[in-house]
């Protein structure tokens, strides 16, 4: 039986992770979710992995819940977990308590590590994004789209409110006038719609969607990552901090970085007049 996640480490630098269950557009049943999380804390610790790719096998990026297996099989969902015993030998709150921690837990491991991991995300959006799976895209530093991919919330088509991030990072795209909108509606909209409201970084063919994303990730790769670490910590900060506590996180990550060896490098590039080889220390 094939892997429900693989990954594939490069020598470039860059870790490319990809979702495969494609008799299923890649929902998020099977072993896909545990997976996937030990693949992030895998790269996310690997010192050797410098850029993460996420995408999806055959049609699509992520379809998000696994709805047939949810009205297959309730007790898989009320307990993510796999701890001992089923949704009709426990109490109500025990239930909901098992859960409400799963999902947490789940969410935890991928769509806030994909955020705040210490190194650039990529979400190479080959097909359907959609419900959680859109989600998981948000969550990444960047998103490239095939021209043929569609992206949408959709939790409103199935009865649900939304999880794994999404309902924060869209509105941080889009604004909160147009987040609301498209949950409320659950439109699915193009490539090209996503492009234009910032919800998609690039849109590229699809014969040309895995190229021109693994150049991109091998250029970020080939960066500083001390300071794309210290960057990202940067930006994740000014989400929700006032302007004088984003100062204060600047003035020691700027000073930190400056102690770096890529930094030293890159000031004796700059005077010898080349291009500057980062390593990564």
């Amino acid at each position: 039986m094939a892997d429900d996640v693989l990954i594939e480490k490069r020598s470039d630098g860059v870790a490319r992770i990809t979702l495969n269950r494609p008799e299923s557009l890649n929902a998020m049943g099977g072993s896909l979710m545990p997976m996937l999380a030990q693949y992030l804390a895998d790269v996310s610790a690997d010192r050797s992995v410098r850029c993460v790719v996420l995408t999806g096998a055959g049609r699509a990026f992520c379809a998000g819940g696994d709805v047939k297996g949810m009205a297959a099989g309730r007790d898989a969902v009320l307990n993510p977990n796999g701890a001992a015993g089923t949704a009709t030998e426990m109490s109500p709150a025990a239930v909901l308590h098992m859960a409400v921690q799963g999902l947490r837990q789940a969410q935890r491991a991928t769509s806030l590590l994909l955020h705040t991991m210490p190194k650039p995300t990529i979400a190479m959006v080959n097909g359907h994004a959609v419900g959680a799976g859109l989600s998981l895209a948000l969550a990444c530093d960047i998103r490239v789209a095939s021209e043929n991919a569609k992206l949408g919330t959709v939790f409103r088509n199935v009865g649900f409110s939304g999880d794994f991030g999404g309902s924060y990072f869209l509105q941080k795209l889009v604004g909160i006038g147009k987040a609301r909108e498209l949950y409320f509606t659950g439109e699915i909209l193009s490539a090209a719609d996503a492009l234009a409201i910032g919800m998609v970084n690039r849109v590229a063919p699809p014969e040309r969607l895995g190229e021109e994303t693994m150049a991109l990730a091998a250029q970020l790769a080939s960066g500083p990552t001390l300071a794309y670490a210290r960057m990202k910590e940067n930006l994740n900060r000014a989400e929700d901090c006032d302007l004088v506590t984003l100062l204060d996180q600047e003035a020691l990550n700027m000073t930190l970085s400056g102690q770096t060896s890529d930094h030293r490098e890159a000031a004796k590039a700059f005077v010898e007049k080349r291009s500057p080889t980062f390593k990564g220390v």
